[in-house]
């Protein structure tokens, strides 16, 4: 777990499909997925958020929490879905990092994620690791979702 894939609204890039594909280079394996090296890495600051946040769209605050409106109704609603379908909330682990600072966010990450076959990083999109379950991805018809129900 890196600090720089912690992005402005609080999701950890190194857990998502897009940046896991890249990681492991899946299109290699067949399978076509698209890549991305993070938010903060590609100078996007926020990818969800940056559009709709002055502060966030020009780089002045590091993370949502530092803003008046923490957290606001767009980061709701994008904490809502992420809850519902990935097993994560942006604003619970941007309390975190406001409560206990980055490095013991970075360090629980990496355990809440940590995949118990190889030790690897479990995708938060699908609950896969791409390290030792490419052929489970390979399988699936809904790349982004954790069950195929």
């Amino acid at each position: 777990m890196e600090e720089i894939l912690i992005a402005p609204c609080g999701m950890n890039c190194g857990l998502c499909g897009n940046h896991l594909a890249m990681k492991y280079d899946l299109r290699k394996t067949g399978i076509m997925k698209a890549y991305c090296s993070g938010c903060r890495p590609r100078g996007k600051n926020c990818t969800f958020m940056k559009k709709n946040c002055e502060l966030l769209g020009e780089g002045k605050v590091q993370y949502c929490f530092e803003c008046n409106e923490f957290p606001c109704r767009r980061l709701k609603h994008l904490d809502k879905r992420y809850r519902t379908n990935y097993h994560m909330s942006m604003i619970e682990n941007l309390d975190f990092i406001k409560k206990q600072g980055i490095r013991k966010f970075l360090k629980k990450e990496e355990e809440k994620w940590k995949c118990p076959e190889c030790g690897g990083v479990i995708c938060c999109h699908n609950g896969i690791c791409f390290s030792c379950g490419i052929e489970k991805l390979k399988t699936k018809k809904k790349k982004y979702r954790w069950t195929d129900d």
